[in-house]
């Protein structure tokens, strides 16, 4: 078996060339990723599903010869549906259902070769930024365990960032690919609205605000598994402008001088920490030296307009997962099959108008239009990626019942975040501060649609020119 020393010496792509060589085996692989997860996993409680059998079966009646054949992978516990197993979504209603299907997205994981073996934590619909679901109690930073890796792929990341596994899948709603990404110090890409498939049950998350992709260490992992994975079925809705060509080949390309807008004051109004603020200064000065433009900047939003439209979608989001799920028992869920905050957000839906819903389509679309005209004028938007450090566990967890509190504390985790998903734009949180305290501190770069090309040459400039890779925890 692979020391564990040298299977992180390797990303996803680096493990696939080892396999490619027939210098180590898939299965070699996998026990060393079940050894890893054995290890840490009581600590930072980061797998809560797991399909060794799946993994080892696949292996055994051969892998796709697809471009990550053999590399151990885990799925969002969130929408992300494998046959045979069960998906909670991170809740005690759904802790029983069984997905007869693969999701779209997961077949294509399958023929890119990737070996599924389990599936990482996620809060309740991944309504929040924390990643504490009742069902299976907190996740843990793995840079500190007292704190959140962030959510609501806040297991895909601590698994990363802890070792498991070189990248997992995420998927992000507000800001959920890319604050755990910060949370745990790695690099997280959200991809353009419609860029990677949702289906075949569902044509979109969150009414388009919530794309899939993955947490990765390297910017090279990123852009292969987007290469693997992107695209959109047969059916769907709609779908991203199409990239020119495969985005692994943009990290070979330099960005060019690049017109970067910087801002550091929440368009939501939240208190910014001033180490947060400080870090995305730090990559403004950083981008200077490599010969980008920078200025301060920033679109001229409806900021109020949105928060209630994004609050107006999940209410109704939520109320529709319930019901859903009712549907399939004949049965309504009992209060202590629902995390608090989304049974008080599902009651809220559930009294939503039609018409209500719609207006918020409508200011999230207006958003869209006024954010498409600044980056007529700017390419990057620079930011920090979250408002605060990483917070102790409970303060963001979906059973908190001091309401306003919790409220507080969302808006200043996601006080920059939200606006791409808002629009639909690519944006990527890199892994370039680290707090006093010792917890990493992502700054945020976003885009116009379509153009995680750039973003991902970008995103390859600084990493050689401020690599994260050997940053890791000591757990």
């Amino acid at each position: 078996m692979i020391t564990h020393k040298d299977y992180t010496a390797h990303d996803a792509v680096g493990l696939a060339g080892l396999i490619a060589r027939k210098d180590v085996s898939a299965a070699e692989l996998l026990d060393t990723a079940i050894a890893r997860m054995e290890a840490v996993n009581p600590s930072i409680n980061a797998v809560v599903l797991q399909h060794r059998d799946l993994a080892r079966k696949a292996i055994a009646d051969g892998l796709p010869r697809g471009p990550f054949a053999g590399v151990p992978f885990l799925l969002k516990d969130l929408n992300a549906a494998l046959k045979g197993t069960v998906t909670t979504q991170g809740s005690r209603f759904f802790k029983d259902a069984v997905a007869d299907h693969d999701s779209t997205l997961v077949e294509r994981y399958k023929r890119a070769g990737l070996v599924i073996f389990g599936k990482t934590s996620s809060p309740e619909f991944g309504a929040t930024c924390s990643t504490e679901p009742t069902l299976f109690g907190p996740c843990r930073n793995p840079w500190n365990l007292g704190h959140t890796p962030g959510g609501s792929s806040g297991g895909a990341a601590a698994a990363v960032a802890a070792g498991i596994v070189p990248a997992a899948h995420a998927s992000d709603g507000g800001g959920s690919i890319r604050i755990p990404a910060s949370a745990c110090g790695l690099f997280g890409m959200k991809p353009t609205r419609g860029r990677t498939p949702s289906g075949p049950k569902r044509g979109e998350g969150w009414a388009g605000l919530s794309i899939a992709h993955v947490v990765s260490h390297s910017v090279r992992d990123s852009a292969a598994l987007l290469d693997a994975t992107d695209g959109p079925a047969s059916g769907d809705p709609y779908a991203a402008p199409p990239k020119l060509r495969p985005y692994a080949e943009e990290l070979n390309e330099k960005p060019g001088r690049l017109r970067i807008a910087l801002n550091v004051t929440a368009q939501n109004g939240a208190a910014v920490d001033p180490e947060c603020r400080a870090a995305a200064e730090g990559a403004a000065r950083l981008l200077e030296s490599l010969g980008h433009h920078v200025e301060e900047a920033r679109p001229a939003i409806d900021a109020a307009a949105l928060r209630q439209a994004q609050a107006t979608i999940v209410s109704i989001s939520t109320a529709a997962a319930f019901k859903e799920r009712a549907m399939e028992l004949g049965r309504e869920p009992r209060p202590d099959e629902m995390e608090h905050i989304n049974a008080l957000t599902a009651e809220i839906g559930n009294k939503t108008s039609g018409v209500d819903y719609l207006m918020a389509i409508g200011a999230v679309h207006r958003a869209g239009r006024v954010v498409g005209e600044f980056f007529e004028s700017f390419d990057v938007l620079l930011t920090p990626t979250m408002g605060c450090v990483p917070m102790a566990v409970g303060r963001l967890s979906l059973a908190r019942t001091d309401i306003a509190g919790w409220l507080e504390d969302l808006g200043s985790a996601i006080a920059f975040t939200t606006l791409a998903n808002q629009t639909g734009c690519p944006a990527m949180s890199l892994p370039l501060a680290m707090s006093q305290s010792g917890l990493p501190i992502g700054v945020m770069g976003m885009a116009a649609c379509g153009r995680e090309d750039m973003l991902f040459r970008l995103a390859a400039q600084v990493e050689e020119a401020a690599p994260w890779k050997d940053r890791r925890p000591a757990l």
